[in-house]
């Protein structure tokens, strides 16, 4: 799990969520899901919870990738330490993450997705890139 410097957002894989207390340790209250390969995560009913199935890759539906866009970006507005994670951590998360935060400040996609991967690797899929691109126009 690797904070993401200047907002309350962590990004993660699905392993991070299998210790609750981790979580609770560094301050986060609000967990989105995005791994359609895993199952569903079993967190504290503290924990506010947001599933949105998607594949690493093309193929998800619109509204499904601009629904777990524009969450994300409100958890962020909120002010809501928000862990958002995948299956490994390195597409999913950090490509959904960026385009909230682009979406947050109001720049380009893909400067909110640099600004996501600073924060450490990423290995985006270009097919989920270009949907999200797609979803958000």
């Amino acid at each position: 799990m690797r904070k993401v410097t200047g907002y309350p957002l962590w990004l993660g894989h699905v392993g991070d969520v299998r210790d609750a207390s981790k979580l609770v340790e560094a301050g986060i209250s609000a967990v989105v899901d995005l791994a359609l390969n895993e199952p569903s995560a079993t967190l504290p009913r503290e924990f506010l919870y947001c599933r949105f199935p998607l594949i690493d890759g093309p193929g998800n539906p619109r509204p499904l990738l601009r629904m777990a866009v524009e969450t994300v970006a409100s958890l962020l507005r909120s002010d809501t330490p928000t862990l958002v994670y995948c299956g490994a951590g390195m597409s999913r998360s950090p490509a959904v993450a960026g385009a909230a935060i682009a979406l947050v400040r109001g720049c380009p996609l893909a400067e909110g997705l640099n600004v996501v991967l600073e924060s450490g690797v990423g290995d985006i899929s270009p097919g989920l890139w270009a949907e999200i691109e797609e979803a958000m126009r």
